[in-house]
């Protein structure tokens, strides 16, 4: 059900009227909860709950969700943590009456008269606090690790895109590795490095795959996700995946950006790489496989190919070689100037 409103309700988000709707619906239907693809605020949630008399979630719980059934890694597990506790410790007053009744006493946890609210809000406090101290030895070891790197003057790669571009299956077929691909929201989340030999080159550099993307991504997981994200912000290079198939791309590419703005990798070189070659009709199919994007008035890089299939792979690894044997960088999101090459048809 979609709702059009020039601004969200206080109370119910989606007004009196829409929510008698919802909760006919809902009956109708036998559902046993109301999702919504927006993020609520704790006294919306409380409230629609009360008048639809059903469980209600928003987008950030379902993401969230997700993230934790896909979360493989200590750090990746911690990162997840983290988003949840920060989440939930707005939400403690919900329908749960045993909230209010007070606790305390001679063996009892929680000091004298000390509510039950009051006892978990402190206990979701020191988890979270745990949780920060534990992310923060994580981050200590990324540094060592990252200097390591610079001492070996290794070249640094990152993948970003939006999730399900098909990330991690190009990073298989570059680094022949076995990281985890499947055709899914946020199968990567635990960042995977590995060296990436170029023939071409005559040297290895060093290639990391990230978190996809996603529209509207709550800003307590990209804060959550720091260590993981720090990654694509210390790159020499992004290459910068796009489902080609997919009829949003250019939507994509702009949540992309903005992302990588926030988290200040905007001004990285980067080569878009448009995936899913082998999922286009014949009639959609690219003219020619390199040519340049028009991207927020800077003309970017571009190569098409199939990870899946490999075609395209050995254009994208010339152009790679060509960017590390000390070829010119390609332009920026944050450059005034487009490059100096013409953009193909």
């Amino acid at each position: 059900m979609t709702c059009k409103r020039k601004a969200p309700d206080a109370a119910l988000f989606v007004g009196t009227g829409k929510a008698d709707e919802i909760k006919l619906l809902a009956a109708q239907l036998g559902a046993v909860e109301v999702l919504f693809d927006q993020s609520l605020s704790p006294a919306q949630q409380r409230n629609l709950e009360r008048h639809l008399e059903l469980p209600v979630n928003d987008r950030t719980l379902l993401i969230l969700e997700i993230f934790g059934q896909r979360a493989r890694s200590h750090e990746g597990k911690l990162q997840v943590e983290l988003a949840r506790m920060q989440y939930l410790s707005t939400r403690l007053v919900r329908r749960w009456s045993h909230l209010e009744r007070q606790s305390g006493g001679i063996g009892m946890r929680g000091g004298p008269g000390e509510s039950q609210i009051e006892l978990d809000r402190r206990m979701i406090g020191d988890n979270i606090k745990k949780i920060k101290e534990r992310l923060i030895k994580v981050k200590r070891q990324r540094q060592t690790q990252r200097r390591q790197r610079e001492r070996r003057d290794a070249f640094n790669i990152s993948l970003v895109g939006y999730t399900n571009a098909g990330k991690s299956t190009l990073f298989n077929a570059l680094v022949k590795a076995r990281a985890y691909a499947a055709d899914q929201l946020f199968a990567t989340l635990d960042t995977t490095t590995r060296q990436l030999y170029l023939g071409e080159a005559g040297r290895s550099v060093s290639l990391s795959d990230t978190v996809g993307f996603i529209r509207d991504l709550p800003h307590g997981l990209i804060d959550a996700f720091q260590a993981t994200l720090q990654e694509a912000v210390d790159a020499d290079l992004l290459l910068h995946v796009v489902d080609a198939a997919s009829p949003n791309f250019r939507e994509q590419i702009a949540e992309v950006q903005r992302v990588l703005g926030e988290i200040g990798a905007a001004d990285i070189p980067q080569v878009l790489v448009f995936n899913k070659l082998d999922a286009l009709d014949a009639e959609h199919r690219p003219l020619q496989l390199e040519d340049t994007f028009d991207l927020d008035g800077v003309q970017m890089p571009r190569i098409f190919l199939s990870a899946k299939s490999g075609e395209g792979l050995p254009a994208l690894r010339q152009e790679l070689a060509r960017i590390v044997s000390g070829g010119v960088l390609p332009a920026t999101a944050g450059d005034q100037f487009p490059d100096s090459r013409e953009a193909g048809p």
